[in-house]
């Protein structure tokens, strides 16, 4: 069986609530060596990434390792993807430091008490919607808007590393503009030996991970600078360094907060919720389809949420699944949840032993590992991308990005997903119509028999409507209909094909009933042609499907309602053609 061959999962009975469990009815030995050399493989990349990423957030380093044991831990126990690695992620991280900053007042105590706060409403809110199975509000936040949200929260996770890149003596900045205000005044304050050490992380990361992708360039970077700090002394000469790291895992604790600060910081519990929970699945998704294994939209918020509850109850702060980490435990063959207890076995074991040898890193190191894990995260194609698919969709990626980039992470996702929002009901309620047979911008008919097996003439308009009949959209359509009947002499039936109306409501229905009389006191008659069943059910429901069908309106087709209006058939039948011999059906947008 080769690393990158997966057990599948056991679903029934204990395991639908502890899929772990699932997983260990089929384990074997060679599952085993993979989830172990898999686990050790992430955990080497996850220790100082986990503290970077904490020094992110505005948190102590050693909570890195923390919200990297038992919240991993929770998620084995509940998850249903094999590969996901859940830890501390660059976005959320960000996300967490703009929530808690203007909330701590420059206190570390209430910044510790008010990250683990929001760790347990992130995993409430995640765990709720899980249980009550609303994993499917997540796909309000379009693609675009994740592009442009990522894409601006690296730019502004890079600049805020500037501050320890460069050493300056700078304050907290949250906003791309009051980071560059910040790092302006404080250019003079930059320290030359700190910018050395800065230099040669970035370029032992990005060297490593170019030319020795297979070994753990930033284990390796923190593991050597770290050592020539200690050698030469770097803390004594001015570079910021961690000194003491806290041993040991923190007891179990709820955080004693008030009502008010559970008030002040839920939206950004929303916010990173979704967030967290996007990123995760995202990846989770893309895996499962390359092992042919089964993930659980719902299952994986409830699991996200009690690894997220988890991490607030243990000092630390909100966790989510990520990217790079998981694809490198997916690399690693990984099989099932059992590589990430691994992981998690071997983060403890720092935290309990090692966090001595971290006395001489330069913070400067970790501000690295963040910048370049960052960068990748900008989503250039996607920008493109979505630009040449539709305009809306680029410019509400550029809407997110900027706003994002301007005035922070909770305005931007609120814009981006305000704006798409907006972009599809302003779009569903005006859908695209079309006159079939007729030369666009011209009175000529061509013969559609090709496609029909019946001719047509000016008599007799067929439109096709391409989107819901709803309250939106209704009187606009009926208005759109009324009038081709009122400006194009001589007709005398109108067929609306009905083959792409998904759904009608009871003002669809009202509009329809108006429409035929309309049309009807200008000696119009409205038939009706491929109508679907959702929608017929609830015309019916409303009233309206008896008549018309009773007064012999009703067509299963367009050829049905063309024979009905006194068309003759034509002799050449129905054709399904396509490519270069198939001649184009002439359509006008009303």
């Amino acid at each position: 069986m080769s690393a990158t061959s997966y057990i599948q999962q056991d679903r029934s009975g204990l395991a639908r609530v502890l899929p772990l469990f699932g997983w260990l009815r089929r384990y074997d030995r060679v599952t085993l060596r993979h989830d172990l050399i898999a686990g050790l493989t992430v955990a080497v990349m996850l220790v100082p990434q986990s503290m970077a990423y904490a020094a992110l957030a505005g948190m102590p380093p050693v909570t890195g390792l923390y919200a990297s044991i038992v919240p991993l831990l929770v998620y084995a126990l509940l998850g249903t993807s094999g590969s996901l690695a859940v830890g501390p992620v660059a976005i959320t991280a960000l996300m967490t430091s703009a929530a808690l900053a203007p909330l701590a007042d420059g206190d570390p105590a209430r910044y510790a008490a008010l990250a683990g706060l929001l760790a347990l409403l992130v995993g409430a809110i995640q765990a709720l919607m899980g249980v009550l199975r609303l994993g499917v509000l997540v796909n309000f936040m379009s693609h675009s808007v994740l592009s442009g949200f990522t894409s601006a929260a690296a730019v502004v996770i890079a600049a805020s590393q500037i501050k320890d890149l460069f050493g300056l003596k700078a304050g907290r900045a949250e906003t791309f503009p009051e980071i560059v205000e910040s790092v302006w005044h404080s250019a003079t304050t930059a320290h030359g030996l700190t910018i050395l050490v800065s230099l040669a992380s970035v370029a032992g990361l990005v060297l490593l991970r170019r030319y020795v992708p297979k070994l753990p360039g930033a284990l390796l970077v923190v593991a050597g600078l770290t050592v020539v700090s200690a050698a030469l002394s770097f803390g004594e000469r001015g570079v910021k360094i961690l000194t003491d790291v806290p041993g040991g895992i923190p007891a179990p604790a709820l955080p004693t907060l008030s009502a008010h600060d559970i008030q002040a910081l839920l939206p950004a519990a929303v916010a990173i919720a979704l967030v967290a929970y996007m990123e995760g699945i995202a990846v989770a998704k893309a895996l499962a389809a390359k092992s042919r294994q089964h993930v659980s939209p719902n299952q994986e918020l409830v699991a996200v949420g009690a690894a997220n509850v988890s991490a607030g109850l243990f000092q630390a702060f909100p966790v989510a699944g990520g990217f790079s980490r998981s694809a490198v435990n997916f690399s690693a063959g990984a099989r099932t949840p059992v590589a990430t207890v691994v992981t998690a076995a071997m983060v403890a074991l720092t935290a309990l032993v090692l966090t001595p040898a971290f006395y001489h890193l330069p913070k400067a190191v970790l501000a690295a590992i963040v910048v370049v894990a960052v960068l990748g995260l900008v989503d250039r194609k996607g920008a493109v991308t979505a630009w040449r698919a539709r305009r809306s969709d680029g410019l509400t990626l550029a809407l997110t990005f900027l706003v994002t980039l301007m005035f922070g992470v909770e305005p931007g996702l609120a814009a981006g997903v305000a704006f798409s929002l907006g972009v599809f009901l302003w779009r569903s309620a005006r859908p695209h119509t079309a006159e079939l047979g007729r030369v666009p911008g011209t009175d000529t008919y061509r013969n559609v028999a090709r496609y029909t097996g019946l001719s047509t003439d000016p008599r007799v308009a067929i439109v096709r409507v391409d989107g819901p009949l709803y309250f939106a959209n209704a009187q606009l359509l009926e208005d759109r209909l009324l009038t081709l009947a009122e400006q194009r002499e001589g007709t005398e039936a109108i067929v609306l094909d009905a083959s792409a109306i998904s759904d009608t409501d009871a003002d669809g229905a009202h509009a329809l009933v108006e429409l035929r009389e309309r049309v009807a006191a200008r000696g119009v008659v409205l038939h009706l042609a491929t109508v679907r069943g959702p929608v017929r059910d609830l015309l019916d429901r409303a009233g309206v499907w008896r008549p018309i069908r009773d007064a012999g309106h009703v067509h299963r087709d367009i050829t049905a309602a063309l024979a009905a209006t006194g068309n003759e058939v034509s002799s050449p039948p129905r054709q399904t053609m396509s490519g270069p011999d198939r001649p184009p059906v002439p359509q006008e947008v009303l």
